[in-house]
C-alpha cells in the first residue's frame, strides 16, 4: 500500500544525503520493516519508563503497563489454565506488539506493520511453531495422538483433516489481521484524501476499536491453540 506521506521514509531521505525517495526504494526501504523497528523501540522505551522508578502506588506509565499486563495475565490464566503461565511472556509480547502496531497506523504519516502480510505471517508462523513445540515438549511422541483420533482405525480419516486444520491456522491468523488492518488503512486514506477535516474522526474512533478487537482475537486464538497442545489427547 502506498501512502501519500511516510514520516520515516522522509526522515531516512534527510539523513541519507543525496538519496531521493525513489532511490530509497531501490536501496531496500520497506515501510513495514522500519515501522516494526519503530514499534519495538516504543515498547522498549515504555517498558524502561515503567520500570525506572517502580512504586507501590503506581501512576502514569507504570500504572498503564500494570493494568495491561495484569489483564493479559488474567486472560492467560482463564484460557490456558495453570500451565499457561509459562507462556505468558510470549502471549504478552504478541499482544502488546500487535496492539501498538495497529494503533500507530492511526497517526498520519505512519503505517501499521500489521497491514503487511509479511509481518502477520511471521507472527502467525511463530504461534504455529510454538504450538507444536509445546505439544512435543509436554507429551513427547504421545502428542501425535492429537492427529490420529481416539481409535486407530479412524486414523486414515482423521489425520488428513487434522493436518489441513493445523495448516489453516497460520493462514487464518495472517489473513484475518491483514484484511482488517489493510482495509481500514485504505478507508482512512480515502477519507483523509477526500475530506481531510472532521469526517475522518469517526473512522479513527472506529479504528481504535478495530485495533483492540483484532489484537484480542489474535491473542485469544493463540492461547487456544497452545492450550490445545497442552491438553492430553482423547
Amino acid at each position: 500500500m502506498t501512502h501519500p506521506f511516510i514520516f520515516l521514509k522522509w526522515l531516512i531521505e534527510k539523513l541519507h544525503i543525496g538519496l531521493t525517495l525513489e532511490e530509497l526504494e531501490l536501496h531496500g526501504f520497506f515501510q513495514h520493516v522500519t515501522h516494526t523497528w519503530l514499534v519495538m523501540a516504543i515498547l522498549v522505551g515504555v517498558g524502561l519508563l515503567a520500570a525506572r522508578k517502580p512504586s507501590l502506588i503506581p501512576a502514569g506509565v507504570q500504572n498503564l503497563m500494570e493494568v495491561l499486563v495484569v489483564e493479559i495475565q488474567r486472560m492467560v490464566g482463564e484460557t490456558m489454565g495453570p500451565k499457561g503461565k509459562a507462556y505468558f511472556p510470549l502471549i504478552a509480547t504478541l499482544t502488546l506488539f500487535i496492539l501498538v502496531s495497529n494503533l500507530i497506523g492511526l497517526i498520519p504519516g505512519f503505517a501499521p506493520p500489521t497491514a503487511s502480510l509479511n509481518t502477520n505471517a511471521a507472527l502467525a508462523v511463530t504461534v504455529f511453531a510454538m504450538t507444536h513445540i509445546v505439544g512435543v515438549r509436554e507429551h513427547g511422541l504421545k502428542y501425535l495422538k492429537h492427529f490420529v483420533g481416539p481409535v486407530w482405525w479412524l486414523a486414515p480419516l482423521i489425520l488428513p483433516i487434522e493436518i489441513i486444520g493445523h495448516l489453516a491456522r497460520p493462514l487464518s491468523l495472517t489473513l484475518r489481521l491483514f484484511g482488517n488492518m489493510y482495509g481500514h488503512e485504505i478507508v482512512l486514506m480515502i477519507f483523509f484524501t477526500l475530506v481531510p477535516l472532521l469526517l475522518p474522526i469517526p473512522m479513527m474512533v472506529m479504528g481504535i476499536l478495530v485495533a483492540f478487537i483484532q489484537t484480542f482475537v489474535f491473542m485469544l486464538l493463540s492461547m487456544i491453540y497452545i492450550a490445545g497442545a497442552l491438553e492430553e489427547a482423547h
